[in-house]
């Protein structure tokens, strides 16, 4: 009997959770399933990290199928390194845990797409030709003065970026970042630079880097820097014009 983790990117509405509760119920009535969770990378509850917290606590092994297509390789990588880390700081016992491959490599794939495709005319809506919508209602310019912009170029998503955005973005939910303090507010952004710090944020509006950020530092982060104002300094790196490693 399998354990099944069905994880997806992110999620911030309750409709695409009920699609995942949805998804996990017919995983869990498959004959060969003992037990199906779902979990997201990024934002969104429950995050990996307490869905793998939950699987550990038994030592029966775990199978994380991606529900994403496509699925760039650099995230799989990423998503295995997050777990090394987690384990390697953990000193309990771990169960066997191992990632499908993506959707789109699987043989059913084929027969699933014409199994849609066949029987999808019954469900389709059809988009019908309307007049140009109305302009937009004004909006009101965020009074927010603090943003925190987090690097998606490939080094980091390989080395767990995407897990550590999630980890923000949850934690921004549930402390109110944004307004409180000076109030945050977040963002995805393309390279920031220093691949070699990976994963790597910056903190505006002081523009200080920070490198090698984990779920513990995103912790300081926000309690040092973002509510107080203060850099943390062993994790921040100074633009000195001169090649830099992480430090440790």
């Amino acid at each position: 009997m399998k354990r099944i983790l069905l994880l997806a990117r992110s999620a911030a509405t309750g409709a695409a959770l009920r699609e995942m509760e949805a998804l996990r119920d017919q995983a869990t009535s498959l004959p060969d399933v003992a037990d199906a969770l779902y979990a997201f990378a990024e934002e969104g509850s429950p995050s990996l990290r307490s869905a793998i917290e939950t699987l550990i606590a038994t030592p029966e092994p775990v199978l994380i199928v991606p529900i994403l297509v496509p699925v760039e390789p650099s995230f799989l990588l990423g998503v295995k390194r997050s777990l090394q880390r987690w384990q390697g700081g953990d000193s309990r016992p771990w169960p066997e845990i191992r990632i499908a491959p993506p959707f789109s490599r699987q043989a059913p794939m084929r027969e699933l797409l014409a199994i849609v495709i066949d029987t999808a005319e019954a469900e389709t809506t059809a988009v019908e030709k309307v007049e140009a919508p109305p302009p937009l209602e004004g909006s009101v310019v965020p009074a927010q003065r603090r943003r925190v912009l987090v690097c998606q170029g490939g080094p980091c998503i390989r080395a767990g970026a995407e897990t550590i955005w999630g980890h923000l973005r949850n934690e921004q939910k549930r402390l109110s970042l944004r307004t409180s303090g000076e109030g945050t507010m977040s963002a995805k952004t393309s390279c920031l630079g220093p691949c070699s710090l990976a994963p790597v944020l910056q903190v505006w509006p002081e523009g200080t880097y920070y490198g090698g950020v984990d779920e513990a530092g995103i912790d300081r982060i926000v309690e040092e820097h973002l509510l107080r104002g203060d850099i943390v300094e062993d994790l921040a790196y100074l633009p000195t014009g001169t090649k830099q490693r992480l430090r440790g």
